[in-house]
């Protein structure tokens, strides 16, 4: 892609978080039918939204071992860039400071020793459906997945709230603030002095499954961390109840190289399939970054200007 290219001739350093603004503006060099494209389905809030035949090099490095290695080795930033210019016809990439050493885009690749973590170093459990960044009010409003290598046809799930069909009291239950949302393991914390590790030790967030319009609700939920606030039988049965008919209806989309997927993240939950790694620089790998619709928010609510929330 001509963009890219041209861009970073300019730019000889990868310095994303400096070019964020600049990255916007090229965007608008983007073609005139993807932008399109893409501005139509968010304000359509479509779901899923899939772009294709995006520009990945025929030479591309291997699937580095870890997202460690990737960032030390700056391992495919020109498809970096091509994530971040779609991005941003959407909204606003933005990054945690916990996470990743608080990059903008994030390398999926599977780890050695992190076969069975609940991250998406992981290989050989199942992700399951999840929220990204659940337990933060400033959550993304898309996660933006790019595939750079999938030989194995590893999927990626998702579920819509869209197909769930739950009873008028299960809803109003889901509707009310009785549950708890969790940072996921992938959020880096320091542990507590003299505690257990246990959840409750983290950072967390009180409110309510199901939001928004009754008519057209938004969803807020990962089974591993979110939980019912403590002896709330009812609150418990409802969200296991809503759990299993997102599991029942969730799709599967196998990304090809090339492909980028924008997971609407308040109208669908993702995970991703079982695999076994090769750790031959073969396996799947992916670019990650999350997006905001409107920065501000995030401003209103950390009450400093940064794309790196804490």
């Amino acid at each position: 892609m001509k963009i890219t290219d041209d861009f970073l001739a300019r730019h000889q350093v990868w310095e994303p978080f400096q070019y964020t603004d600049w990255i916007q503006a090229e965007a608008e060099k983007l073609p005139l039918g993807l932008r399109q494209f893409l501005v139509v389905a968010r304000a359509a809030e479509d779901a899923v939204i899939t772009v294709s035949n995006l520009p990945v090099d025929e030479n591309l490095v291997a699937t580095p071992p870890s997202w460690h290695i990737a960032a030390k080795e700056g391992a495919a930033i020109r498809e970096e860039l091509v994530l971040l210019l779609a991005a941003s016809v959407l909204g606003d990439p933005f990054a945690w400071s916990n996470q990743q050493n608080g990059r903008l885009v994030h390398d999926v690749c599977p780890s050695k020793g992190q076969e069975t973590s609940l991250t998406s170093a992981s290989s050989q459990t199942q992700l399951t459906l999840h929220t990204e960044d659940v337990f933060h009010a400033c959550r993304g409003d898309y996660v933006a997945l790019m595939c750079l290598r999938n030989p194995d046809g590893v999927g990626t799930t998702v579920a819509r709230v869209d197909s769930v069909s739950l009873s008028d009291s299960v809803r109003d239950v889901l509707h009310r603030n009785r549950f708890r949302f969790y940072p996921d393991d992938s959020h880096e914390y320091g542990p507590v002095e003299g505690g257990t590790g246990g959840l409750d030790e983290r950072p967390h967030e009180q409110g309510a499954v199901l939001f928004g319009p009754a008519e057209f609700p938004y969803l807020r939920m990962d089974a591993d961390f979110t939980s019912p606030l403590p002896g709330d039988t009812e609150a418990e049965k409802a969200m296991a109840e809503c759990g299993e008919q997102l599991n029942a209806t969730a799709e599967r989309l196998v990304l090809r190289p090339g492909t980028v997927a924008f997971l609407d993240n308040y109208r669908v939950v993702h995970g991703r399939d079982v695999f076994t790694p090769r750790y031959d620089g073969t396996d799947r790998w992916l670019k990650r970054t999350s997006v905001v619709r409107d920065l501000r928010r995030t401003y209103v609510e950390t009450r400093k200007r940064s794309r790196v929330l804490a």
